[in-house]
């Protein structure tokens, strides 16, 4: 049964409170619930949506008294709805599990158990953040979406609270089962301990580098898009109609020479506004090893913080845009187990300096100590073909046609599709030498691309199976594609094109015993004569 609604007043916070934070364990059960004050942001959140459908009353009502009495009805109804809604739900920690109620319309109970707990997320969205509360999200690897568990509204000290219980608890439960796997590299942390200290604070210089990522880059055509795709869809209810819309648009398109002056200058805005973007997403980004977890704060408008168990991140990706290996930076996520929505919570490190990335996540996660090694030169081959053979092809049926019609135009083709021929050159021989892959006896370390340049780390005991995959180009070849199964990130990292010897050989160097049946005897056939996969079982440490 849900407790009688108590007196409008904020949870209980840590402050002041003598020890460690931890949930009651004595006296009657006493559920809590938000902060009232979310009931001066939900009426404001929904304002957007009721926002068409008020103006459209009042013109139909003609602006009369009785269209102004509906319309503050609805506003009414939007306020009552909020109070209801934040007066049916409570939260409270239960001994192993952490249950969310609701008894709006029918009683629901949500129940996580703390054994499933990845991660406890703080948000503090603009409003939020004015009226001293936050956005509490529990993360069980399960979906990334608002199921898992989601506290929306409760003060700020309240959410330190209670991230320090659920966490704390979590590993209380989990104590049994052993302590995290220690190496030279990383010594344990003592549950509870309560220490933490800063690995890295990105300095606001660097935010510099953000246009060179490429991800926000394209913010001045996404805001353009949006506002013509406004434009027609609302444009009636905007006042301006549907067909000015289109009418704009089409002399725009007869007018050529100013839709090319637009283009232009959304073209030289994308540095400004992607740099603005991304300084606004990772402003006073801070990377903290606090008790066992690793938690990284960012935001100018929204702060965000993001917290990762430390023992069951298995490694990380380091990856560089061709403008940031030009650049020299590079950007970090963890390669975690049971991580939702692992593309933004796994995030370690914004662009930096490319050295810095290589010192942080040794020391946050431990360092790889082995040179990579070479992909056969046929891999070479293979880059080269595929990079220049289709601009050559191009530029060759360009001169059939022209020499065929006599046609000057088919030139406008063939001499960009021959520089393109030409680029392809350099490009194939960066993406082999992008290749690459090793093992310094803890970690395993793959890489590939250029365009996108990606080295991924992952420790041996995160390796649960291995995949030799082989494509008929690659039979052609005498290649192969060796992908490392992992329990966490992508789920698995390859290596392309790897000689046979290397295919064979690098499973045999991490994981010996698991192949040791395979490769008994002399006429044991390799992967080159079966063509297909070998998988193997892990050890179950991938959680």
């Amino acid at each position: 049964m849900t407790a009688p609604a108590q007196p409008p007043q904020d949870p209980p916070s840590a402050e002041g409170a003598a020890g460690p934070p931890g949930p009651v364990t004595s006296g009657p059960r006493v559920p809590l619930r938000l902060s009232p004050k979310v009931l001066l942001i939900d009426p404001v959140r929904m304002v957007p949506s009721l926002l068409l459908p008020l103006v459209g009353l009042l013109f139909v009502g003609g602006f009369s008294g009785r269209s102004y009495v509906w319309a503050a009805v609805g506003l009414a109804g939007t306020v009552a709805f909020a109070v209801v809604r934040w007066a049916t739900l409570t939260y409270e920690v239960l001994g192993d599990r952490l249950e969310i109620r609701r008894s709006l319309v029918s009683r629901s109970v949500r129940t996580i158990p703390l054994e499933r707990i990845r991660g406890v997320d703080v948000s503090t969205p603009p409003l939020h953040r004015l009226l001293g509360l936050a956005v509490l999200k529990v993360d069980t690897g399960a979906s990334g979406s608002d199921e898992e568990g989601r506290l929306d509204g409760v003060t700020l000290a309240e959410a330190e609270r209670l991230k320090a219980v659920l966490l704390r608890q979590v590993r209380a439960a989990e104590a049994p089962a052993g302590p995290r796997a220690a190496s030279a590299d990383r010594p344990p942390v003592a549950p509870g301990s309560g220490a933490g200290r800063t690995i890295i604070g990105v300095p606001r210089v660097w935010l510099l580098y953000g246009p060179l990522s490429g991800a926000y880059l394209l913010t001045p055509f996404a805001l353009a898009g949006g506002a013509v795709g406004l434009a027609f869809q609302w444009g009636d209810d905007l006042g301006f109609g549907r067909d000015a819309a289109w009418t704009a648009g089409e002399w725009l398109w007869h007018h050529p020479y100013l839709l090319l002056g637009v283009a232009v200058l959304l073209v030289l805005a994308m540095p400004f506004a992607g740099g603005v973007m991304y300084a606004v997403f990772n402003w006073d980004f801070r990377l903290m090893d606090r008790d066992g977890y690793l938690v990284a704060e960012r935001g100018l408008i929204n702060r965000r913080s993001v917290t990762l168990e430390s023992r069951r991140v298995r490694g990380y990706e380091i990856v560089e845009g061709f403008a940031e290996r030009w650049a020299g930076v590079a950007r970090v996520w963890a390669i975690v187990t049971g991580l939702g929505d692992s593309s933004t919570r796994g995030q370690l490190l914004p662009d930096v300096p490319r050295a810095v990335a290589v010192q942080v996540t040794a020391d946050a996660i431990g360092p790889y100590r082995a040179e990579l090694r070479p992909h056969p030169p046929i891999a070479r081959n293979r880059r080269l073909f595929r990079a220049v053979s289709p601009w050559a092809a191009l530029a060759v049926l360009a001169v059939l046609g022209e020499a065929v019609t006599g046609s000057p135009l088919w030139l406008l083709v063939a001499v960009p599709a021959l520089l393109l021929a030409g680029l392809g050159v350099p490009l194939g021989i960066d993406r082999y030498h992008s290749l690459g892959h090793g093992y310094d006896g803890v970690r395993l370390s793959v890489r590939s691309g250029s365009v996108r340049r990606a080295q991924a780390v992952v420790e041996r005991r995160a390796v649960v199976g291995w995949r030799v995959r082989q494509t008929w180009f690659q039979r052609r070849a005498g290649v192969f594609t060796l992908i490392a199964g992992v329990g966490a990130g992508k789920g698995g990292y390859a290596a392309v094109d790897v000689s046979r010897a290397q295919a064979t050989g690098l499973p045999a160097e991490v994981t010996p015993d698991w192949l040791a049946p395979f490769l008994t005897g002399a006429a044991a056939p390799g992967p080159a004569a079966s063509g297909g996969a070998v998988d193997a079982p892990g050890d179950g440490s991938h959680g």
